[in-house]
C-alpha cells in the first residue's frame, strides 16, 4: 500500500509540472521551484514565433531576389559590351570611309612618332627643315621637301604644327600666306584644321588665334607622352585637348550648352565632324581623352609635368648614376633623370617660357628646400648657413 501511495504521489507531481510547462507557454512565462532555487523562464509566445517566422519568410525572399539579380547584371554587361563594340566598328567604318589627309609640319621625332599610327587612318604627309625623305617613305608617308609646296600642293584636311614651341610662332607666321594664297588659288573652303600638340597650351592657342585666318578651325592638344613613354604604344595614355574654334566661333570650353545657341551652320557641321574624326584617330589608339581650358591645362601642367623636367635636371646636373646597393626608389630617381634629359632643352626651356605659372613654380620649390634644409640644421643645433657638406654653426664662426 505505501508503494501504491508513493506511486501515485509521483504520478501527481509529474502532471502537476506538465500543467506549469503548459500554462507557462501560453502566459509567456513561468516561475519554478527546483531543489530551493527559484529560476525563471521565458518562454516565446504565439505572436513571437509568428513574428519570426515572418521574419524569416521576408530573408528568404531577400535572398532568392539577390540570387537572380547578379546573373541579370552579368547579362546586362555583356549587352552593353556588344554594344560599344558595335559602335567602335562604326566608327571605324566612318574614318576608314572618309580617311583624313594629315600634313605634320615638323617631321622630327615626335612628328614621326604620332606619323606611324596617323597612317592607319589616312594619307599622311610630312615635312621639316630637314630632309627625311627616306624615314618617310619607311613608315608609308610622303615627304615634302618645301613648306610652300607642303601647302599648296598637298589637298590636306588637318596640318598639325610638331615645331619646337621655341620656334612655334616662326612656323605660323610662315603658314600664314602660305594658306591665304591657297584660298586665293581654291577658295575659303579649302582652309584645313589646323592643330598644335606643343606641351604648353596659352601661348599657342594665342598666336594662333591671332595669326590664323579666321577660316581657319583650330585644336589645341598635349599629348601627355612621347615616344620614350608610350613605346609600346598608346593606350592608356592621356590626351588632353580644347575645341577652339570651328568655322569663325570661338568656342567657350567651360559652357557646355554652348553648341545649343549657336546657329549652327552646315559649314560648322563639317567643322565639327572633320575635328571629330581626327580626335577618333587618338582614342582609337586607346588614349585617355580629357576635354580641359587651355589655361586649366597649363595651371596643372606648371606643378606636373614642369616641375618633374625641373627636379629631373637639377638631379642629372648631380651626376647620380647607379650604385651596387640601389633601393626601387633610387631606380627610379634615376629613370627620371634618363627620361627628362632624353628630352630637348628646348621642350624644357619652353615649358619655362611660355607657361606664366612656371615661375611660380621654381619660387615654391626654392623655398622648400630651404624649409627643409632648414628644419635639417634645427634637429642638429646648427643655427646658421648650410655650405656644402660644411655645416657652419654660430660657434664655428668665433
Amino acid at each position: 500500500m505505501k508503494l501504491l501511495i508513493t506511486f501515485i504521489c509521483i504520478i501527481s507531481i509529474e502532471i502537476a509540472k506538465q500543467h506549469c510547462v503548459v500554462s507557462a507557454w501560453s502566459q509567456g512565462g513561468s516561475t519554478i521551484t527546483s531543489r530551493g532555487a527559484t529560476i525563471q523562464h521565458q518562454l516565446p509566445t504565439s505572436s513571437s514565433l509568428f513574428s519570426s517566422t515572418q521574419s524569416n519568410d521576408k530573408d528568404d525572399i531577400t535572398i532568392n531576389s539577390n540570387n537572380g539579380e547578379l546573373e541579370r547584371l552579368k547579362k546586362e554587361e555583356q549587352r552593353l559590351s556588344s554594344l560599344l563594340d558595335s559602335i567602335r566598328q562604326q566608327k571605324l567604318a566612318v574614318l576608314r570611309s572618309r580617311p583624313l589627309s594629315i600634313g605634320i609640319v615638323g617631321f622630327g621625332r615626335f612628328g614621326q612618332f604620332i606619323a606611324q599610327s596617323f597612317t592607319k587612318y589616312g594619307n599622311v604627309v610630312g615635312t621639316s627643315r630637314t630632309n627625311y625623305t627616306d624615314v618617310a617613305s619607311e613608315m608609308g608617308v610622303k615627304y615634302s621637301l618645301t613648306l610652300e609646296s607642303f601647302v599648296l600642293d598637298e589637298d590636306l584636311d588637318v596640318i598639325v604644327l610638331a615645331t619646337s614651341i621655341v620656334s612655334f610662332k616662326d612656323t605660323v607666321l610662315d603658314i600664314v600666306p602660305l594658306l591665304e594664297k591657297k584660298m586665293q588659288l581654291k577658295g575659303a573652303g579649302s582652309y584645313p584644321l589646323i592643330v598644335d600638340v606643343a606641351s604648353v597650351k596659352e601661348h599657342p592657342r594665342n598666336i594662333l588665334l591671332d595669326l590664323l585666318p579666321e577660316e581657319c578651325d583650330i585644336l589645341c592638344t598635349h599629348p601627355m607622352f612621347g615616344p620614350d613613354s608610350a613605346k609600346n604604344g598608346w593606350r592608356g595614355q592621356t590626351f588632353v585637348y580644347e575645341k577652339t574654334r570651328i568655322n569663325k566661333v570661338i568656342l567657350d570650353p567651360d559652357f557646355e550648352g554652348q553648341e545649343n545657341q549657336l546657329d549652327i551652320s552646315e559649314e560648322y557641321v563639317e567643322g565639327m565632324d572633320r575635328m571629330e574624326r581626327f580626335l577618333s584617330i587618338w582614342e582609337e589608339e586607346g588614349c585617355n581623352m580629357i576635354p580641359m581650358a587651355c589655361s586649366d591645362h597649363d595651371s596643372y601642367s606648371a606643378n606636373s609635368q614642369f616641375i618633374t623636367h625641373l627636379v629631373g635636371r637639377i638631379l642629372g646636373i648631380q651626376g647620380l648614376k647607379a650604385t651596387p646597393i640601389d633601393t626601387t626608389g633610387f631606380q627610379s630617381v634615376l629613370r627620371l633623370i634618363e627620361t627628362t634629359n632624353a628630352d630637348s632643352f628646348d621642350l624644357f626651356y619652353g615649358l619655362y617660357k611660355y607657361n606664366r605659372n612656371s615661375g611660380y613654380t621654381i619660387g615654391r620649390l626654392r623655398g622648400a628646400l630651404d624649409d627643409v634644409v632648414g628644419a635639417l640644421l634645427q634637429r642638429d643645433g646648427v643655427v646658421g648657413v648650410f655650405d656644402g657638406g660644411n655645416r657652419k654653426s654660430d660657434d664655428d664662426a668665433k
